[in-house]
């Protein structure tokens, strides 16, 4: 491995600060609200030496997607070691899991749907999008496995249930049961992955006997 320069390393820790702000602020305040002054405030750095690492908004909220991106392909192969291999269904379920962990964390970046700007420069983003692609695909095999065995409704079109488990990323349901204060960080994990693979309906109730 070749050793980098000071120089370099130097370079590499600034951008590691940089995006680390970004992270948390695009977490805390989402895109809109946040600003690069905030940025480089929230990193140690002037505004200009910030402009030397990123050029714009967009360059920023995409590096820290392309590192959430990192944890998460990061999470799917920590999951796939394991001995013996979680089923298509458990797989998803922990992967969704610690989505939720990892926004509680304030360490899962939001990002706004409907954002021109911002959205093109996402799909110009070859980091972002090969790693979203990466994600995608692993995610489309558990689902279509997980249908074949009827564990995830096969009616379903696949695509639908891979945006729902993206959606958790950014549920707000997750923010107002923490503010709530009344209930654990694991206690919201279960029961919002719990409502994001079998829905509100409760246990169906044991059919009564018939009595001659």
């Amino acid at each position: 491995m070749t050793r980098l320069s000071f120089k370099e390393q130097v370079h590499r820790v600034r951008e590691d600060a940089i995006v680390g702000a970004v992270n948390r602020l695009l977490a805390a305040k989402g895109y809109e609200l946040m600003t690069v002054d905030e940025v480089a405030a929230e990193a140690g750095l002037s505004k200009a030496s910030l402009y030397k690492h990123f050029t714009s908004k967009e360059e920023l909220a995409a590096a820290a997607m392309v590192r959430a991106l990192d944890r998460a392909l990061h999470q799917v192969q920590e999951q796939a070691r394991r001995v013996p291999e979680p089923g298509p269904l458990a797989q998803l379920q922990d992967l969704v899991r610690w989505t939720l962990r990892t926004q509680l964390e304030g360490e899962m970046p939001s990002l706004p749907a409907q954002n021109s700007r911002l959205v093109a420069a996402l799909k110009e983003h070859k980091d972002y999008m090969n790693r979203l692609l990466e994600l995608s695909d692993r995610m489309g095999e558990w689902i279509l496995a997980a249908q074949a065995s009827a564990e995830i409704d096969p009616e379903l079109p696949p695509e639908l249930a891979l945006y729902t488990l993206f959606a958790r990323a950014c549920d707000p349901v997750v923010g107002l049961l923490k503010a709530g204060g009344q209930h654990s960080d694991e206690q919201i994990v279960e029961w919002v992955t719990a409502t994001t693979f079998r829905g509100l309906a409760g246990a169906p109730a044991p059919a009564k006997r018939k009595t001659r």
